[in-house]
């Protein structure tokens, strides 16, 4: 039973997959993957040159090596570096290095650098680490300032600490963070307004106290200066007129390195990212990421395209199709962020694309099987390929066409189910069924229904079948083949042999999925089907095993060795109806020799007169009869040709008549006369069958 049209199917998988994809987006099941495809997106996009005037003094390996000196350096060195970097007249000097407890060199150490940080004026900003401790249902929050013989000449101090995600990458920085009753401002929130006193021209600050990082490229994209170089004047201080100076450790050995988008395995200095987190300010051109509500409607979205365009096309152009959607949205965002820094969720949108799709596929293949098993019962497989793969089911509905309906049973089969138990009777129906069925699918036919040991089927449905009634007489012959090794086999088993009769007519029916709501079943309706019935019943009273209709006759005449049986009157019809037998041409096999001479037929005990035509070791035929004798019956024949040691009285069966000629097998013929009249023939210069 259907709960919902074929039309609807794909809306409700759309609707499923993208409801699921939207609130796993929300929920931020993807958030990880998102993440990375923002680092993707860097990484496509490549370096770009920093357009802010930032240096970086690098404490780096080379430093340590060149003044030979442990960590922590002397606060004195670092005042001869402000006070070498002064002389340059920078516009903002910040220094990404912790003061919070006193010198190990001493107080004086710290007064000296104090007195240099004076003498810099009003444009070193210094770092301070704002820690965050949690708590039973509180999160304590401690600010750690430089001490305050060297904070107080300072123009500012500002937190350092950057926000990670979940995967300890920094994406993000900071501008402020609530403190206490108030706000306290970052180190690059100072830096930035010293820059904007400086007459720099810069871009207003964001709103939000949080930015996305718009990182300009890997390690030492911004310029790199040598701490050694700048306290042993190497490098001239106007190296750094109206620049902005950062002061941090670029070596590993201090751990102040952070995974960053362009990083991967190789860490960020925290003195560089804080680099491209003022070159973003400055510029104004922080990544903007577009609201989650917006990827979860672009989810759905996505989704409901996936599930239409599978449920539309085949499995494989279909996820061509997708593929280049994907391709195509991947191309779009990938262009927004180059354009306008903007962060348009990818992995929410592809993972709808495929799972629309992989769903639809699953569930289209589950319903396939359930289609196959159920369509089985009555198509062959070709044809239920052909249904499934044109997705034309709507030809099952009903409609009139013309058709070959055949009808088949067993001949005697109570009588026969009397004598063998019930399990047998179960085991000879189901063999039996198993091979007719194979023979009606191996000739395109449509198992319409089971009836008993009875057997309906149609040709020329659901589909066009040009020869449809030569497919089912053909059926027809072939059921009578395997009858027989069926036969055989049953009788050595059971004693019981097997018989099979066959009625087939052709004309109009109305052929489709017909029945009521709880119940639908694929059948033709009609006085098309009523006559093959009827015919099938007659295969019993003129001992043939096949018979067809006219309209059947009329299609196959030129094919198949047929005999009239003459006009019967079946019930339902006032017109009788002409009907032939369909036999395998055994009687035709044989060599026969054209004569013309007397021949005497006994019928009833009257002698008829009538002129033989053709001679066989199987029959004759004869014209000239006084009147037409009806198929099947048994008659005596009396030849007398010259040539033929004695006359020949043998019994014969009419297997066809037509007005006044008749065509007649014989019945109970000796094996010595069967020779006698084969010498006769080859004598007399036989005719090959045709």
């Amino acid at each position: 039973m259907k709960f919902f049209p074929d039309a609807a199917r794909p809306w409700l998988i759309g609707a499923g997959v993208g409801v699921v994809v939207a609130l796993v987006t929300l929920l931020g099941v993807l958030e990880f993957l998102e993440l990375k495809s923002l680092d993707l997106r860097f990484i496509l996009r490549g370096p770009i040159r920093p357009a802010s005037p930032i240096v970086i003094i690098s404490i780096d390996e080379d430093s340590f090596d060149e003044l030979d000196l442990a960590w922590p350096f002397p606060r004195a060195l670092h005042g001869r570096l402000l006070d070498l970097v002064h002389r340059g007249r920078p516009a903002a000097v910040g220094l990404d290095l912790l003061f919070s407890e006193p010198s190990l060199h001493g107080s004086r150490d710290d007064q000296l650098f104090g007195q240099a940080i004076r003498r810099s004026g009003d444009v070193v900003v210094l770092a301070a680490d704002l820690t965050e401790t949690p708590g039973e249902g509180f999160v304590k929050k401690d600010l750690n300032p430089p001490i305050k013989a060297i904070r107080q000449g300072a123009y500012a101090f500002g937190f350092v600490n950057f926000l990670t995600d979940d995967d300890g990458f920094v994406r993000s920085g900071e501008i402020s963070r609530p403190y206490q009753n108030g706000v306290e401002s970052s180190f690059d929130h100072h830096l930035y307004d010293l820059v904007v006193r400086a007459g720099i021209p810069v871009k207003p600050l964001p709103a939000e106290p949080s930015i996305f990082i718009n990182f300009r490229g890997p390690r030492r994209t911004f310029p790199v200066i040598p701490y050694y170089q700048v306290v042993n004047g190497e490098v001239r201080p106007e190296a750094f007129a109206g620049k902005i100076v950062l002061v941090g450790a670029t070596t590993p050995a201090l751990h102040d390195e952070f995974p960053t988008p362009f990083s991967g395995q190789e860490k960020m200095p925290g003195v560089e990212v804080h680099a491209n987190l003022l070159e973003t300010l400055l510029q104004g051109n922080t990544i903007r990421r577009v609201h989650l509500y917006v990827g979860a409607l672009l989810a759905l979205l996505a989704a409901f395209v996936a599930a239409l365009v599978t449920s539309l096309t085949r499995p494989i152009r279909a996820f061509l199709l997708i593929l280049v959607l994907g391709t195509i949205y991947a191309a779009c965002i990938f262009w927004a962020f180059l354009t306008w820094h903007l962060w348009v969720d990818a992995v929410p949108i592809q993972v709808a694309l495929f799972l629309g799709y992989g769903t639809t596929v699953v569930v289209d293949f589950i319903r396939e099987q359930r289609e196959k098993r159920r369509l089985s019962r009555y198509f062959s497989p070709d044809v239920i390929k052909e249904i499934l793969a044109t997705r034309k089911e709507a030809s099952l509905a009903g409609s009139r066409r013309r058709v070959t309906v055949l009808f088949s049973d067993i001949r005697g089969f109570t009588s026969l189910s009397e004598r063998l138990a019930p399990e047998e009777v179960v085991e000879m129906l189901r063999e039996y069924l198993t091979v007719m069925t194979e023979i009606v699918f191996k000739h395109g036919g449509t198992v319409d229904k089971y009836i008993g040991d009875a057997i309906m089927a149609l040709y020329g449905a659901p589909f066009d079948q040009p020869d449809h009634a030569e497919q089912a007489v053909r059926t027809a012959l072939e059921f009578q083949e395997q009858v027989k090794v069926l036969s055989e086999r049953w009788e050595g088993r059971c004693g019981v042999r097997l018989r099979n009769g066959v009625g087939v007519n052709t004309g109009d029916a109305v052929v489709g999925t017909i029945g009521s709501q709880q119940r639908l079943e694929y059948t033709a309706i009609g006085d098309t089907v009523n006559l093959a019935s009827r015919l099938e019943g007659l295969t019993k009273e003129f001992l043939s095993p096949i018979v067809i209709s006219q309209s059947t006759y009329e299609e196959v005449k030129h094919l198949f060795y047929s005999r009239y049986l003459g006009e019967v009157k079946v019930k339902g019809k006032e017109i009788p109806v002409k009907i032939y037998g369909v036999e395998k041409e055994e009687g035709r096999q044989a060599a026969r020799a054209p004569l013309d001479g007397p021949l005497t037929i006994v019928d009833e005990d009257v002698s008829i007169a009538a002129v033989l035509t053709d001679l066989s070791r199987t029959g004759v035929a004869a014209c000239q009869l006084p009147k037409q004798i009806p198929a099947n019956r048994i008659v005596g024949i009396r030849i007398d040709l010259p040539g033929l040691p004695e006359p020949l009285t043998v019994d014969g069966r009419v297997i066809w008549s037509s007005e006044d000629k008749a065509g007649f097998a014989f019945v109970g013929l000796s094996l010595e006369a069967e020779n006698l009249l084969e010498d006769f023939v080859k004598r007399r210069g036989p005719t090959p069958s045709s």
